[in-house]
């Protein structure tokens, strides 16, 4: 599938007629992406979508059963990979770490395996928020604090590409923002991070890029907006109105919207998007009877199920 937005940077990873098949599953079945040096890619889909494949594929974890990936122009799973491989940084879904140790040796465990300098370690702890709590023992951790702590363990080395999975699990809202603010941080710097979450809304406004995967085929790829025009989904128009205006506005827009509903303030329609700035136009010469009006695009969950059903 061609991507919908022009690909002019730089590309980090490219991946060419990808498949996995295990036995008659298609896990990942022909695949074609590539993802620009220094973006944030949210890869969305349902549960067995294949985006966990996908993941293990451009990690070199699984081998594909046809097509070819490169990370930095090299082949995955080549020998060259080896020394692509310690500019990566991976936070699994489900992060297991070894309970009596504590946090600042857990990092410093997974530093040496890396060949990352044990010095980053608790400069990682204060980025994430763990400095107070770093000569504790991970059993003690909570949920959150352990998914912190997965998070420092994939930015040892100063990873070029990271790869998150589900990586605000357990993490309150105030850690969420948090996280999205490192992200930012490295993607400054020039990190390429491919991100997967099922929770949508979070994805939505904090990610350059969302590619969507149903059955192992990549369904769409490109900017929120991009998604918008390519479901053609309408938007919503809702006006605040007294109760002897309803009808006369109403009227104002049965040439380009459904008839309307009525809200407790006023009255809401589904407008095709061709006639967004038609219908704003017609509202706005009932500026008089309008009191307030809201213009609510399709949500990414919106764009998610009109692409995958």
């Amino acid at each position: 599938m061609a991507d919908i937005s022009p690909a002019t940077e730089a590309t980090a990873i490219s991946l060419r007629g990808v498949h996995k098949h295990f036995g008659a599953l298609r896990a990942v079945d022909g695949v074609d992406l590539d993802i620009r040096t220094g973006e944030i890619l949210g890869l969305i889909g349902h549960n067995g979508a294949g985006k966990s494949t996908l993941f293990k594929l451009m990690l070199g974890l699984e081998t594909p059963s046809a097509g070819a990936i490169l990370i930095d122009g090299i082949p995955v799973r080549g020998r060259a990979f080896r020394a692509v491989r310690r500019g990566i940084g991976f936070l699994p879904e489900s992060v297991v770490l070894y309970d009596n140790l504590d946090g600042l040796e857990t990092l410093r465990f997974f530093a040496r395996l890396k060949g990352a300098p044990l010095a980053q370690c608790a400069q990682l702890l204060e980025q994430v928020g763990l400095n107070h709590a770093g000569k504790r023992p991970v059993r003690e951790y909570s949920k959150g604090m352990r998914q912190r702590l997965g998070f420092a363990q994939a930015l040892l080395g100063k990873p070029r590409v990271l790869f998150l999975d589900e990586p605000t699990n357990g993490l309150d809202p105030e850690a969420i923002r948090d996280f999205y603010v490192v992200l930012r941080q490295l993607q400054a710097a020039g990190t390429t991070i491919v991100i997967t979450s099922h929770i949508l809304a979070e994805l939505q406004g904090r990610v350059d890029r969302l590619a969507i995967m149903a059955a192992g085929k990549l369904l769409a790829v490109g900017s929120v907006q991009d998604l918008r025009e390519r479901t053609a989904l309408p938007l919503v128009i809702e006006a605040d109105l007294d109760a002897a205006d309803l009808a006369t506005v109403a009227a104002a827009l049965q040439e380009l919207a459904p008839a309307p509903e009525t809200t407790p303030t006023g009255l809401r329609w589904h407008c095709p998007r061709q006639h967004k700035m038609a219908a704003l136009a017609a509202l706005g010469a009932q500026n008089a009877r309008v009191h307030d009006l809201r213009l609510l695009e399709p949500s990414l969950e919106d764009m998610f199920f009109g692409l995958s059903r």
